[in-house]
Order: C-alpha cells, then sequence, then structure tokens
C-alpha cells in the first residue's frame, strides 16, 4: 500500500485488526526486515509496517495521516531512534518496544577521532587535486572511502544520515511515559548492550532483557526468546 504525504510516497504494510502496532526498521532496512516481528503480531492484533523516508516527522505525519490514536511503537536500530521521539513526545504511544536501539552516542576512543580527522584530511586533498566539480568531486570520494551506510544511500538520505548519527537523544529518554519494553542482543556491535543498560535507567517505567548469543538483529537470532518476551509484554493488547 501508499500513501502520498507532503509529495513523498510512503510505502506500508496494513494487516490484522484490533489493537495497532507500528513497526519501524533500522537504517538501511525496509518492511521486509520487520516481517519477523509481524508475522508474531498480525493475528494478535493490527500490525502497520512502514517503510522509513529518514524523518521522524513524516512517521508524525503517518499517524495523522492514517488516524492512529493509540498505538503500540516498535524501533529497531534507527527505528528506535524515532519511537525515541515519538513516545517522548506525543501522547499517541501507548507502549514502546525498543529493539537494539540507537539514539544515544557511542564511547569514543582515540582510534575513534584520529580517523575521522584523517578522513578529513584526505577528503580536502581530494577535492583539491581531483577533477570536475565540486559535487563530482565529492561524489566519488565518498564512493571510493566513505562507509557502507553512506554509500548505499540516496540525496536528502545521506544528509539525515549524517545529522541523526551524531544525535544524542539522552534528555528524551526521561520524557518517556508509557511501559517500555527495551531487548538487545548481548553481542550487538552496533548499539552495544550498554546503551540499553542506560535507557533502562533514564526511562521510568522500563525493563531490559538481553537476549544470548544474539547481535544487532536480536529479534532474528534469538526468535523464539524474542516471540514470548513480546507475547507476555503485550499480552494485554491482543485480541481475545
Amino acid at each position: 500500500m501508499h500513501i502520498n504525504i507532503d509529495g513523498l510516497s510512503l510505502n506500508y504494510i496494513d494487516e490484522g485488526n484490533g489493537n495497532t502496532v507500528l513497526l519501524l526498521h533500522g537504517w538501511g532496512g525496509s518492511i521486509q526486515t520487520m516481517i519477523p516481528i509481524a508475522n508474531i503480531l498480525k493475528n494478535k492484533c493490527r500490525v502497520i509496517t512502514l517503510d522509513l523516508p529518514g524523518f521522524g516527522e513524516s512517521s508524525t505525519k503517518f499517524v495523522d495521516a492514517l488516524k492512529l490514536k493509540s498505538i503500540v511503537l516498535f524501533g529497531h536500530s534507527h527505528g528506535g531512534r524515532i519511537s525515541i521521539i515519538l513516545s517522548s513526545k506525543y501522547n499517541f504511544v501507548k507502549k514502546l518496544v525498543l529493539i537494539d536501539s540507537a539514539g544515544i552516542i557511542p564511547k569514543r576512543k582515540l582510534k575513534y577521532y584520529i580517523k575521522i580527522y584523517t578522513f578529513k584530511l584526505l577528503k580536502k586533498f581530494y577535492t583539491f587535486f581531483s577533477s570536475g566539480n565540486k559535487e563530482e568531486k565529492l561524489e566519488r570520494f565518498y564512493r571510493k572511502y566513505g562507509s557502507t551506510d553512506y554509500i548505499e544511500s540516496q540525496g536528502v538520505m545521506r544528509q539525515t544520515m549524517v545529522k541523526v548519527i551524531n544525535d544524542n537523544l539522552l534528555n528524551l529518554l526521561p520524557d518517556i511515559k508509557v511501559p517500555s519494553l527495551l531487548i538487545w542482543g548481548e553481542n550487538d556491535q552496533d548499539t552495544p548492550v550498554y546503551m540499553g543498560k542506560i535507557m533502562e535507567e533514564k526511562i521510568h517505567d522500563s525493563g531490559l532483557i538481553v537476549l544470548k548469543d544474539a547481535g544487532h538483529y536480536s529479534y532474528i537470532d534469538g526468535y523464539e526468546q524474542f516471540k514470548a518476551v513480546i507475547t507476555v509484554f503485550l499480552k494485554d493488547e491482543f485480541n481475545n
């Protein structure tokens, strides 16, 4: 299904009946990456899975467009970042599930800052000595030296990535007033478990579950345990 919001066509799946659950995928993901969660829930409630365009504002307008008044919000990785913003600022969220969520700036070691400084210096040399206009030079540079996520992003998504990757949502966490379940993979290297522990400490009504032998896609790696945990957390939301 598609819906047009401010000239932007958003793709989504809407299936099942009952209380509404909205699933937001991570950076570089899509509706398909959230299908395992949708399959758990779609026979028990209404499940909407949205292909994110990269903007929290678009997510808010999507909720308004579908006239969703009270939802359970799932966010994985970058989708978790958006979920934190929505849950802290709007009252249409009644329960929150964050899965290996982004939103806290990671601890940086000296090696990281050396890498960033070297990257910026290399970019200056490359754009100065190579041929073509500025946009062409930058495009070639990022395709050669940029991160995989940046290379695979296009247009405004690149701008969004640069902005959100340095957003620290720590101060928003105490503003989340709804029951919140935090699920993490113990081997998550992208958003390590310590981030989940910080979120559990800052979100008043929250609990953290760490899935064994699971990574950044903990809901896939630890599927059966994940299914059991969210079924208990959402038992009051399911159709009888």
